[in-house]
């Protein structure tokens, strides 16, 4: 499983989410769409208008900082 997830500078829900994600040890690969504009124009073409955005195998599964669905990568 390969997660990827999208953020940006000064944004707290990207900062709890990834947060979430380092305690439970569940390895990503971050891009910030402030240092990376280019997925600026990827995201609002799969319809995303906000940040953070997680992606299973290049299919988006979180938009936000969801607790409730974070915890289902959980031990995947």
């Amino acid at each position: 499983m390969t997660l990827s997830i999208y953020t940006k500078n000064n944004c707290i829900q990207c900062k709890m989410t990834k947060k979430f994600l380092a305690e439970h040890q569940i390895a990503y690969e971050e891009h910030n769409i402030n240092r990376e504009p280019e997925y600026i124009d990827y995201l609002k073409e799969k319809g995303f208008r906000s940040v953070p955005v997680i992606e299973r195998n290049s299919n988006p599964i979180i938009n936000g900082f969801r607790p409730d669905l974070l915890k289902n990568l959980i031990a995947r």
